[in-house]
């Protein structure tokens, strides 16, 4: 990406986050996003929180795909070329055993990372070529809920899309159903999507993964406002605010929230906003929901795919499910 693109694109990036932080902080109750989290600090925090015992997440998902990943490249590749897209890319860790598993199939591969981290996506690619001889990364710089437009495979390549992580599930159900329906629109008939879902599990289980211990989620949760101050010209006082993580079984989602500690008043610069906090009042940074075996395939089906085949731990606590679209 040359010097006037990625500028470009940066400039996308924060016309989205001032909309974001307008329409979710005048909102009642008060909301964010959760791609506001991956700003660079953001992005290392949750590094850090993948390595964490109580995230069980990344370790049993890594482990997934370093044991069928060469079957999930054959299965979306059916005897073809596959050129692999991922959306909210990151750093790419868990990535790296797809690629060297297509690398092993067809010599080279074309990566496209997708993400809203100019940063995370160069690191990535440093990285990824350097460790992963035969992979070919073309980086996107894009906010894939407002625009995912990727160049056109080749006549014998099929495309395989990557949403991993569980990523899926900051979505309610509505909200997912039509990110599917726009990723299936992207993408030829026969072309593949690998999706990442998190199971349902035991409530101490699932607060412990997002309430740890040491306080590096709350870090994470609390360095947003830290990117708002930085990049909006906010005045949030962190100390003001605390870090609150619960598990809402109605709705089958662990949910992230800011607290406010005190009654106080908050301005935002670049938006000339002025925001009113209660004591107790929260600002609701995050879902994440927990799928029943089955649902995500449904939720697949719905949205214009074929579920092909879905791989898990031996404790069922995640599930990778490949679907082609039709």
């Amino acid at each position: 990406m040359n010097i006037r693109a990625l500028a470009a694109a940066q400039t996308r990036v924060e016309e989205a986050v001032a909309h974001a932080v307008q329409l979710g902080l005048t909102a009642t109750p008060k909301r964010l996003p959760p791609w506001l989290f991956y700003d660079d600090a953001g992005s290392l925090l949750f590094d850090r929180i993948t390595e964490l015992p109580e995230y069980y997440l990344t370790r049993t998902e890594r482990g997934i795909l370093a044991r069928h990943s060469d079957a999930m490249i054959r299965h979306a590749a059916e005897g073809r070329r596959l050129r692999i897209a991922e959306l909210g890319a990151g750093s790419a860790d868990k990535t790296r055993l797809l690629l060297a598993s297509a690398v092993s199939l067809q010599g080279t591969v074309v990566y496209e990372p997708v993400d809203v981290s100019p940063s995370a996506l160069s690191s990535a690619k440093d990285r990824i070529e350097r460790e992963i001889a035969g992979v070919i990364v073309a980086p996107r710089v894009m906010d894939y809920m407002r625009e995912l437009e990727l160049a056109p495979t080749e006549e014998d390549e099929r495309r395989l899309m990557l949403y991993i992580g569980s990523s899926i599930g900051n979505f309610d159900p509505h909200e997912a159903e039509l990110l599917l329906e726009r990723v299936r629109a992207g993408l030829s008939p026969g072309d593949g999507l690998l999706l990442g879902v998190d199971l349902v599990k035991d409530e101490p289980t699932l607060v412990a993964a997002y309430d740890d211990a040491a306080g590096v989620t709350a870090s994470f949760n609390l360095n947003l406002l830290a990117r708002l101050n930085r990049e909006l010209g906010a005045d949030f006082n962190l100390q003001a605010f605390e870090h609150r993580a619960v598990w809402n079984p109605q709705q089958s989602r662990m949910e992230m929230h800011l607290e406010s500690r005190i009654a106080q008043q908050v301005r935002i610069g670049a938006l000339d906003l002025e925001v009113e906090f209660a004591v107790g009042e929260t600002i609701h940074t995050e879902n994440s929901y927990k799928y029943l075996p089955g649902q995500a395939e449904a939720r697949l089906s719905a949205a214009g795919f074929q579920p092909a085949k879905t791989w898990t731990d031996p404790q069922e606590l995640f599930a990778v499910c490949l679907a082609r679209a039709v």
